[in-house]
Order: C-alpha cells, then sequence, then structure tokens
C-alpha cells in the first residue's frame, strides 16, 4: 500500500503482495448476497447494507424475497429463484426493489447457483442500482466513441510510456498503424521527433499530476517523412476512483498550416522591418560610396552571406549604358560586404575597381536585360558565370557558395548596375520571398544611389570649375609672403563659393581678396569667378577699398539675387600699412611678435548684393615681420560651438609667430575644419617681408 497522499501507479509485471483492487467495483457499488436453498440469507455484503438499507443482522437468516423484491414481483421472483437452483443455469434481470425506508430503487440482479464441497445448494445473487449502470456504461460509450471518431490524436501510455491504446486520427498522424504502437515507446514509434523533450514531459506528468496543455513539437512522422509539421500535445495523468496512476493520456493537435503561417507571418515582418530599416539607414548622406556600404550592410546578414554592390562603370561617370547581346560589362565595384565568409570577400572585386565582366557572366546578363537573375542551388559548372574569374570561382567553390541572386538597380529608367547576393552560411537556398525582398531594397536603394551620383558629379563639376577660378600665385608678391588654402566642404555637402585672391598692383602694392558667395554648387561658384573677375578688374585701377566694395555691390546686385561677403585689403609696404574694406565678413587677424594676435576692429559693413549702404575704408599698420590672416566662416564656425569661442581658438593657435606659413595653413585646417563641416573655407595668410 502506498503511503498516505501519494499516488500508486499500476505495475505492469506480476504482484508480488496485496494490490489495491480497481476502482470500477467501488464505483458500481455492487452487492453480493449469498441464499441457501430455502432463500434464506445466509451472507450479506457492506454493499448490499447499503443498496437495501437493512444492516446484516437484520437481514441473515430472513427470507431475501421479502426484503429484497417489491411485492408485485415476489410471485415471479420466487419462481425464477426455484428455476435457477433446480436447473443451474443463471438469471438475469431488472426489478424494482423496496429499500427499508420503504423507497424503491430500480435494481440490476445477476443470479447463479453455487455448490459447496458438501454438495450442498446455495444461489449467489449480485445487484447493482440500474442508474449507477447506466451511468457507466454512457460514459464507456461516449468515451469509446469520441476516442474512435475524433480529429485529434489521441493514446494512453502505461507508466513506463509505453503505447496502450491509439485512435485512428493518430494512426494517421503518425502514418503508423495501432497494433504497431502498442508496447512500443514515442522514440522506437517515431524515431525523427524530439522523443527526449515528449517522455520528459510525461514523466513529469506522471509524478506531479500537473497537466501539461498545447506544448508545441516540431518533427516528421513516416507519415510525411520529407517534411516537417507541427502538433500541439498534451498531457494528462490518468487515475482510477481510488488515485492508482494508470499511466498518461495523450492529445495531439496538428497545427502545422497554424505553424507555417506564423513562420511567413514571421518572414514577413523581417522582409518589412529590413525594408523600413533600409528606408532609415540607406541614403543618410550624398556620399556615392557610403550610399552603396549602407545597401550592403542592410543586405548583409538579414538576406546574404556575401553582398556587392555594382555599378556600371560609364553611369558612374554620368553616361548612358547600354549592352549590346554579345558586349562585356565594365563594371565598377562600389561596396562588398560579407559575413564570415574570407574567402568570397577575397573573390570580390575591392572598391572602387572596374573590372569587365564577359557577355556570358550573369552579372551581366542582369544588368543588360534589366531583369533579376536567381539560381537557388548553384552547381560546380555555375561558379565560372558568377565570378569573374576563374581563380575567382575556385575561391567562391571554397567559400561555400550555394546560392545566388543579382537584382538590377534601376531609377529613372536607367540601369546603373546590380545588387549582387551569395549564400554561404544560410543553408536556405534564395526563393522567391527573397527575391521581392531583394527587389524592393534595390529599388529604394538604387534611387538613392542615383541622388547621389548626380550630386557626386554636380559636385566634381562646380569643384572643378571652382579650381579653376582660383588663383596660382606666387609665394612672394610685392612685400609679401603669401601662402593659402582651398578646402572644400565634405563629401556630404555641395561645393559652396568660397575664393581668395593676390592682385598685385603698381609702387610694389599687394591687393588680398577673401570672399564668400551664398549659397552652394555649380551657380555659387560661377557667380564667385565673376566677382572675383570684377575685383581684379576693379584693382587695377587702383580705388580705395571702400569704392571698389561698392562697384562690387552694384555688380552683385544685378547677378540675380546673388549675396556675397568681401575683405578687401590694399598692403603697402613703403608706408607699412594696409587699407582694409570689410562687406560682411568676419575680421581678420593681425600676428605681431612680442604681442598676442588679435582680431582687427574694423566696421563690419553689409554684404554684397544687399545695396544702398555704402562702406569703409579703415588703415592698419601692418609692419616688417608681422602678418594678416584673411579666411572665410568654413574655417571657425560649427553647429555646436559658440563663434566668439571659436574665435579665440584660432587666435591661440596664431600665437607662433616663427611658424613658416605653410605650417601654420595646414595646422589651422587641420585643427579647426571639422570633418562634418558643411561649408568649404578659403584661408590667406600674408606676412610682412623685412627689406
Amino acid at each position: 500500500m502506498s503511503a498516505a497522499g501519494s499516488p500508486q501507479v499500476e505495475g505492469d509485471g506480476p504482484a508480488r503482495g496485496p494490490v489495491r483492487p480497481s476502482g470500477l467495483l467501488d464505483v458500481l457499488g455492487v452487492a453480493s448476497v449469498v441464499l441457501d436453498a430455502e432463500g434464506r440469507v445466509v451472507l450479506w455484503s457492506p454493499q448490499a447494507e447499503e443498496l437495501f438499507g437493512y444492516s446484516a443482522q437484520e437481514a441473515l437468516g430472513q427470507y431475501a424475497a421479502r426484503i429484497m423484491v417489491h411485492e408485485e414481483h415476489l410471485s415471479l421472483v420466487v419462481d425464477l429463484f426455484a428455476e435457477v437452483m433446480r436447473t443451474g443455469r443463471s438469471w438475469a434481470g431488472a426489478f424494482p426493489i423496496r429499500r427499508k425506508d420503504g423507497s424503491t430503487r430500480l435494481v440490476e440482479f445477476r443470479n447463479m447457483r453455487l455448490l459447496d464441497d458438501r454438495g450442498d445448494v446455495y444461489a449467489l445473487g449480485l445487484a447493482v442500482d440500474q442508474s449507477t449502470v447506466r451511468r457507466l456504461e454512457r460514459d464507456v460509450a461516449l468515451s469509446t466513441r469520441i476516442v474512435a471518431q475524433s480529429p485529434i490524436g489521441l493514446a494512453v501510455l502505461d507508466s513506463k510510456l509505453r503505447y496502450v491504446s491509439v485512435n485512428p486520427a493518430l494512426e494517421q498522424i503518425n502514418g503508423v498503424p495501432a497494433d504497431e504502437h502498442l508496447g512500443r515507446t514515442v522514440r522506437e514509434v517515431l524515431p525523427l521527433m524530439d522523443a527526449d523533450t515528449i517522455e520528459s514531459a510525461a514523466r513529469q506528468v506522471l509524478d506531479t499530476g500537473k497537466p501539461v496543455v498545447d506544448q508545441p513539437t516540431i518533427g516528421r512522422t513516416p507519415a510525411d517523412p520529407d517534411e516537417d509539421h507541427a502538433w500541439s500535445v498534451s498531457l494528462y495523468r490518468l487515475e482510477n476512483a481510488l488515485g492508482t496512476v494508470l499511466g498518461v493520456a495523450v492529445s495531439v493537435v496538428d497545427i502545422t498550416e497554424q505553424y507555417r503561417a506564423g513562420i511567413e507571418a514571421e518572414a514577413a515582418r523581417r522582409r518589412l522591418g529590413l525594408i523600413a530599416d533600409a528606408t532609415t539607414r540607406i541614403g543618410t548622406t550624398l556620399d556615392l560610396d557610403r550610399t552603396a556600404r549602407e545597401l550592403a550592410d542592410v543586405a548583409v546578414p538579414e538576406l546574404a552571406d556575401v553582398a556587392a554592390v555594382d555599378l556600371l562603370d560609364a553611369v558612374v561617370r554620368g553616361r548612358r549604358s547600354t549592352l549590346g547581346p554579345a558586349e562585356p560589362a565594365a563594371i565598377r565595384a562600389l561596396a562588398v560586404r560579407a559575413d564570415d565568409a574570407p574567402e568570397a570577400l577575397q573573390a570580390a572585386d575591392p572598391p572602387g575597381q572596374v573590372a569587365r565582366y564577359g557577355p556570358d557572366r550573369l552579372v551581366t546578363e542582369c544588368v543588360r536585360t534589366a531583369r533579376p537573375v536567381m539560381v537557388p542551388q548553384v552547381k560546380d559548372e555555375d561558379l565560372p558565370r558568377i565570378a569573374r574569374s576563374p581563380e575567382a570561382a575556385d575561391l567562391l567553390a571554397r567559400a561555400g557558395v550555394h546560392s545566388y541572386l543579382a537584382v538590377p538597380l534601376i531609377a529613372r529608367g536607367e540601369v546603373l548596375g546590380a545588387l549582387d547576393l551569395k549564400r554561404t552560411r544560410n543553408p536556405l537556398p534564395f526563393d522567391e520571398d527573397d527575391l521581392l525582398l531583394a527587389r524592393e531594397l534595390a529599388s529604394r536603394a538604387a534611387v538613392q544611389i542615383d541622388n547621389a551620383r548626380w550630386y557626386q558629379n554636380a559636385r566634381d563639376a562646380a569643384l572643378t570649375l571652382q579650381r579653376s577660378l582660383l588663383p596660382s600665385h606666387p609665394p612672394v608678391t610685392g612685400g609679401l609672403e603669401v601662402a593659402s588654402r582651398y578646402q572644400p566642404a565634405g563629401a556630404t555637402s555641395e561645393v559652396g563659393g568660397d575664393w581668395f585672391d593676390v592682385i598685385q598692383l603698381d609702387d610694389g602694392k599687394t591687393a588680398l581678396v577673401v570672399g564668400d558667395v551664398m549659397g552652394s554648387g555649380i551657380t555659387a561658384a560661377a557667380t564667385m569667378g565673376r566677382l572675383r573677375t570684377a575685383t581684379n578688374t576693379l584693382a587695377s585701377l587702383d580705388l580705395d577699398p571702400a569704392v571698389l566694395l561698392e562697384h562690387l555691390d552694384r555688380i552683385t546686385g544685378g547677378l540675380d539675387q546673388a549675396i556675397a561677403t568681401c575683405l578687401y585689403v590694399v598692403h603697402d609696404p613703403r608706408e607699412g600699412r594696409c587699407l582694409i574694406a570689410n562687406a560682411g565678413h568676419l575680421p581678420p587677424v593681425r600676428v605681431r611678435a612680442g604681442r598676442e594676435p588679435e582680431l582687427l576692429e574694423l566696421p563690419t559693413g553689409v554684404p554684397l548684393g544687399v545695396g544702398g549702404v555704402g562702406f569703409s575704408t579703415t588703415a592698419v599698420d601692418l609692419g616688417p615681420g608681422d602678418r594678416l590672416v584673411l579666411y572665410t566662416d568654413g574655417l571657425v564656425e560649427t553647429r555646436h560651438h559658440p563663434l566668439d569661442e571659436r574665435l579665440q581658438r584660432l587666435l591661440g593657435l596664431l600665437d607662433c609667430p616663427g611658424r613658416p606659413l605653410e605650417e601654420v595653413c595646414d595646422l589651422l585646417l587641420r585643427t579647426l575644419h571639422e570633418p562634418d563641416n558643411f561649408d568649404d573655407v578659403a584661408l590667406l595668410i600674408a606676412h610682412a617681408r623685412e627689406d
């Protein structure tokens, strides 16, 4: 007997001691009565006491028919009793009985004759409340029907987790006949399933009695050994009425459709997430190379293990490109990204390099036809058409490239190049969903790449124009030694209109000019060129600086809403001074030995092009050994620091009067011009020579 409160597990071998009875007889409450040949009660069970209401003392010795049978059936029962005793044939039927308390109850009877070792004859009567029998019959019929016809797979495992019962639905789910389940474990019947997890859960249910409900299980069965299926498995401990543990009931519901729908939904969420990520990560600047790297970074590793962004070389150079069927493609690699695939990375073209791909190459086919090319399962014979060279094909083979996809980059109806994708570590081949995602990425990125391409071409043109308009001056002119620098804005911004000039005048004088046209691009560069030309022409007239700025102001006003700042200086070495006029520009810095560098206090004036306001000329001493530093706002202005703070830093860097001018120029640009500065810089330093 098990300890109180502990479940007793029904054994499977022969009993080695007293065994608890099954609870079924207790559920039925079978009453047993033994009568002698005359019909008197000689044995009366406790269940009989409960059924008929008479105690054993009250029933023993009494005629059974008088205390067990209703009066209206008394004669019939007496005749049936005599028939059983005479013939020895058993009899069964249902009769209403009269209980001691006067109530009646319909009871099922089973009567049979007994013979002892002395030859005496007795009658054994078994009686059960008919309502209890009917209820049990209904429960059994219902259970049998449900188990047999349920679409849910049902099974019973014994205490050693061996199948003892399997319904038809589970036969179909497992693809194994019911009789081949019996006596075998889950591991033996379904070797492709995760039996450890199922059996561990079943043991937990046996030990604790706590059911496991809707545990997802994924695997394969003989019913479909080539595809993964998903099931929801629930486990319940089976006990009889006395609490003896019989085993585990198992229900199995096929949820493969929901599982696959969940996978598809997750894949869709992943695709949407990747597209959303691409929207924010691609095209953050107008730098062509960076935009290509951003596309490659988004594609790896979410979509591919290796990604390359390649553009047709003619497109990069600003020309349209059309390929005939037999023409090779000149392709410039802009970016490549690999996730732990060094051989594949080595096989790729280095960024910036132009390579020729023959007409039979898949990437050439992609850009020629403007259609994607997908090879879900790459074979050895496919690699030469993917790689640029036989050596690269060998590297791709060693890298384990097993799936390939190339999608064209198309913007504004023009094929720019291709997004080249390979898989090495990801075991899944590219499929139609991957193709759809790659096309969406390529479509979005192509517009950004095209914007960056056109911007770069426009910027290069403006920068070329601007550099062609800037002066090429000798290091010594008049009484001045001069050094200058021009620093274009960062790659994320357009070329500005900053300029400087050094103009030789009569009588050894020198004019120094620094200016900044508001705006950017080719328009600003062209305006700068016109103002520089005008300044040179006016300077030759030996005008007072203020008068010269007034002429420039009128010229600027006629240049289609152009606005510019300008600082004009005329140095006279004989008098050791400069005449300076300012049109809205930052003040120059004077550096003198033995003194701290200083910002010259000048009337600021208004920018050129505003009109209606006069300018003034200020005389400033600039003796031998002194320096004058002219600059545009791109050198000192930032988004994060006050202008006064930056100007003080400029003064601190200039507190080195003996340093060569070229070194000073490099120091200022290196220290003050920040990488993310969106403005270009013009810098001009003049040193008054000592005769």
